[in-house]
């Protein structure tokens, strides 16, 4: 089973989408300002504290385009072998389109990075693939066990899942591979990649559980007012 969030969740987040890259597209300003302001804060910590940086090197690339991949290909033959195919086809999904599109977006927008980070990175910068990556994973680890889940567990997942994908952002900005507006792209992309495909894999159900639902109200109406036969 697969949790299916409200309709309002990715279009929510489209919109900000569509904000923000006008914003980045416009080169604003109060954005520049605040990214600028922003890296800049990492830089001096980064130069402060050299051995963190060396471990956030490591870590940041397991939110990587390879490892993404990989773990989205085992994860959807794990889910199929299992029988479940509606969530191991929602898994290749996201798995597909999330780095096809961050990928084509890298392509498309002359975004620079910032200058002099403390990893070498070519490529244009929005949305932020690590982020994009880690945050669409987050998503569906949620959806995947919500159904399956008591409270308390839901509430555990939720914090680990939401602390990873802050995490893989912090090393992001930390590293100055992306500026902040990068980042929030990358959620924002995969909230809305992620929940659309999660309503996509769930349509059926929903609409047969309201055909229930309809069905069962007519009857019990029609049980009840037996003056009206």
């Amino acid at each position: 089973m697969i949790a299916r969030p409200p309709l309002v969740v990715p279009l929510f987040a489209l919109g900000g989408f569509v904000i923000l890259l006008g914003l980045v597209l416009a080169g604003g300003t109060p954005l520049v300002d605040f990214d600028t302001s922003v890296s800049h804060a990492f830089r001096e910590y980064g130069h402060r504290n050299p051995d963190l940086i060396a471990v956030l090197r490591v870590a940041t690339d397991v939110a990587a385009t390879l490892p993404f991949l990989l773990g989205g290909v085992a994860a959807t033959l794990a889910l199929l072998g299992r029988g479940q195919r509606r969530a191991g086809i929602f898994c290749l999904v996201v798995t597909g389109v999330i780095p096809a599109l961050w990928g084509l977006q890298h392509w498309l927008l002359h975004r620079p990075r910032p200058l002099d980070g403390f990893v070498t990175a070519t490529s244009n910068g929005f949305p932020s693939g690590h982020t994009s990556n880690a945050a669409a994973i987050a998503l569906v680890v949620v959806l995947l066990l919500w159904p399956r889940q008591a409270r308390t567990a839901r509430v555990v997942t939720v914090v680990l899942a939401v602390g990873f994908a802050l995490f893989i952002a912090f090393t992001r900005l930390a590293l100055l591979a992306h500026w902040p507006a990068d980042v929030l792209g990358g959620w924002l992309l995969a909230l809305v990649v992620v929940s659309l495909a999660a309503r996509t894999a769930t349509a059926r159900i929903a609409t047969a559980r309201t055909a229930t639902v309809g069905e069962t109200t007519t009857a019990q109406e029609e049980v009840s007012d037996p003056a009206e036969r």
